[in-house]
């Protein structure tokens, strides 16, 4: 089985990156035999307040962004910057197909800035996602949320998901709709699909409603159940997304997500470079 295309890739251009390399990770996906890759560079645009015992923790490129109230505020992407390393590596890798993309977080809840943002360029590729939660009058990044049990978590998030696929932001693929299961803790009671199983299909009807894709995030291997729930409901199409920060991590785990979605149902697009489709 050849593999999908990696849809969902940082580089140096995303600013929580430190390890990222636009030219590397098309290496990493000509030796891996990808047909092509989508730098999808965040466009996080909601400020997200950090717990105090936290913030020592940080890694020094977060901690740097800090503001005095302890909120960390990312900073815009450089679209200009971005599109001319996109350009010199097509350039330079005439064997790979490059696509241009985005990764817009919370779009919903940012529309101005959002459509400003797609209104101004022409991406190939734009992911719609959720990092954070709204309490106490800030917005919390997940995997910093201390003291609510997993699995209100993961139904809190789960809402969210639903207002942003219910929405009608610009994005064509909803990125990681696992992503809060990568707060879940190692110790304690494991997660169990089929206790969300409402929740998630709640969503996912949501999604073929609105005609876009799933993405197949690899970087905490989604549940199988999920992608099963998606092509119950009659999904349509389904992305591939390693969510690398670093290349080495490009197609991340690929073999075995293209293995579960087929045996899901759902096949090869008409090109190699297309969604793949029930």
């Amino acid at each position: 089985m050849s593999l999908p295309t990696d849809g969902h890739v940082h580089t140096e251009w995303s600013w929580d990156t430190v390890t990222g390399s636009m030219i590397g990770s098309c290496e990493r996906a000509l030796e891996l035999g990808l047909p092509s890759v989508a730098f999808t560079e965040h466009a996080d645009l909601t400020p997200w307040l950090i717990p105090e015992p936290v913030r020592p923790l940080l890694p020094d490129h977060f901690r740097v962004r800090l503001r005095p109230d302890g909120v960390l505020e990312p900073p815009d992407l450089d679209v200009p910057g971005y599109l001319a390393c996109v350009a010199e590596c097509r350039d330079r890798f005439p064997d790979l197909k490059i696509l241009s993309g985005v990764e817009l977080s919370e779009p919903h809840w940012h529309r101005d800035r959002a459509d400003a943002l797609l209104e101004a360029h022409d991406f190939d590729r734009v992911l719609g996602s959720v990092h954070s939660l709204p309490e106490g009058g800030h917005h919390h990044e997940l995997t910093v949320i201390s003291g609510r049990p997993p699995g209100d978590v993961l139904r809190a998030y789960l809402g969210e998901v639903l207002g942003l696929v219910e929405s009608t932001a610009d994005f064509a693929v909803l990125a990681h709709i696992d992503y809060a299961l990568r707060a879940w803790p190692g110790e304690g009671p494991p997660f169990v699909a089929e206790d969300f199983e409402d929740e998630f299909r709640t969503v996912l009807r949501a999604l073929k409603a609105s005609g876009r894709a799933l993405e197949v995030n690899t970087k905490v291997p989604l549940p199988g159940e999920v992608v099963r729930w998606w092509f119950d409901v009659g999904g349509e199409a389904v992305a591939f997304g390693s969510d690398a920060h670093e290349p080495g991590l490009v197609g991340h785990g690929f073999a075995d997500a293209a293995a579960l979605v087929e045996a899901c149902g759902f096949r090869c697009g008409r090109t190699p470079h297309d969604f793949w489709r029930r």
